[in-house]
């Protein structure tokens, strides 16, 4: 290789024929370095679509975007203005993003740092986020009758659970949309811990999935997620959340504890859940309900967002 680092076996082409099958004329990209996986997918779809200023929301937020035909025309030939999904890795990402613009770092080998794009029309986009934690994590960590060891965090991030209602980040997810044509492209981006390396400054705390599985390598775990992905976002587009409530209410690290929630009015509170929609609950005298994308959610006496 050009730059002299040892690169990994991501065994593309097996997983590509894997995977095809489940989301027809996917493809499966691989690179070195890139600064976002999220950013390349979204600036290839608006490219593709002749609206490079196209806005990109998430989930919760999304704009009526172009009505069916208003696209203009594009010059990139049979790709442009599609929404061909494509499932891109990059072993080291300079400058990714998470929730509510947070930097998210990967280092080669150490870290799992993938976006997989596809059109996507569910019926309502609520507990999308919860949907795609509970299909990562239960590939991770198949469901058995002991207490799991992987917890989600609402509304979008896996960490490895210490004590009930403590445990630190194992990795997290951003969701954006951006409409090309008269479909909207769905990205979903996934940044998992895989191996330990040095952190400062983490305020969730460091969790790998080495913690979880000694032999856990970043090829092996993207061949673990992917395929259970496709079929989450396949079924939520299909039904919503309600397939997922009961396996997210398994592993729901807040269910039952105090928390802090960071919005225009702080509110404190008892977790208690989610409701139908994905949405958290939290009683304080009466109960709220809080939508993915207004608060951030904190256990109370933790500076963990």
């Amino acid at each position: 290789m050009s730059d002299g680092r040892h690169h990994l076996n991501w065994g593309a082409e097996a997983l590509w024929q894997q995977l095809e099958p489940l989301l027809p004329g996917l493809s499966v990209e691989v690179v070195a370095r890139l600064e976002s996986t999220n950013t390349r997918l979204l600036d290839r779809a608006r490219q593709f679509s002749g609206q490079r200023d196209a806005p990109v929301t998430r989930p919760g937020q999304i704009d009526d975007g172009p009505a069916a035909g208003d696209a203009a025309p594009s010059p990139y030939g049979r790709r442009a203005g599609d929404t061909q999904p494509c499932l891109l890795v990059a072993e080291h990402q300079t400058r990714g993003r998470g929730r509510l613009g947070r930097d998210w770092q990967s280092s080669a080998g150490l870290s799992l740092t993938f976006s997989l794009s596809l059109p996507l029309a569910p019926r309502d986009w609520s507990g999308l986020s919860l949907a795609v934690g509970v299909a990562l994590a239960d590939a991770l960590e198949p469901p058995t009758e002991a207490p799991p060891r992987i917890g989600l965090k609402w509304p979008n991030d896996l960490w490895l659970i210490d004590a009930p209602g403590q445990g630190r980040k194992l990795g997290g997810v951003l969701i954006e949309t951006v409409a090309v044509g008269s479909r909207r492209m769905c990205v979903v981006g996934v940044g998992l811990n895989v191996r330990p390396q040095v952190t400062e400054g983490l305020s969730s705390g460091f969790a790998c999935l080495h913690e979880v599985d000694a032999a856990a390598g970043a090829p092996a775990a993207l061949a673990a997620v992917a395929a259970p992905l496709i079929l989450a976002l396949r079924r939520f587009e299909a039904e919503g959340f309600a397939p997922f409530a009961a396996a997210y209410a398994r592993r729901d690290l807040l269910q039952g504890q105090r928390v802090v929630t960071s919005a225009p009015e702080p509110l404190e509170g008892v977790a208690e859940g989610v409701d139908e929609r994905g949405a958290l609950r939290v009683r304080s005298g009466t109960l709220h309900t809080l939508v993915s994308g207004e608060v951030s959610v904190r256990l109370q006496g933790s500076s963990a967002c």
